[in-house]
């Protein structure tokens, strides 16, 4: 596999990027990594949808958005791969 054959994650911007994906990877195992990333995001957006807002702390807020944004980032790269795999097969 050449470098082409592989794309930078987008959740994080920087000059050498440390994750990526496999623009050659099955299709199903691009849907699997993507499902589980927004999977992952929507579960934790659910539990904090039942917690008490006006207790929680700002930085405790920030981290779990950043946290929820990073994982569904990854799931909308892995989307984007899919598409276009899907798009030319």
């Amino acid at each position: 596999m050449n470098q082409d054959s592989f794309i930078p994650l987008t959740a994080i911007d920087c000059l050498i990027p440390a994750l990526m994906i496999d623009r050659n990877a099955p299709v199903d195992v691009l849907h699997a990594n993507a499902a589980a990333r927004v999977r992952a995001a929507t579960q934790l957006m659910e539990t904090l949808s039942n917690r008490d807002l006006e207790l929680a702390d700002t930085v405790d807020l920030r981290q779990i958005a950043t946290v929820a944004m990073m994982l569904l980032r990854d799931g909308c790269d892995l989307l984007d791969v899919l598409g276009w795999r899907l798009r030319v097969e």
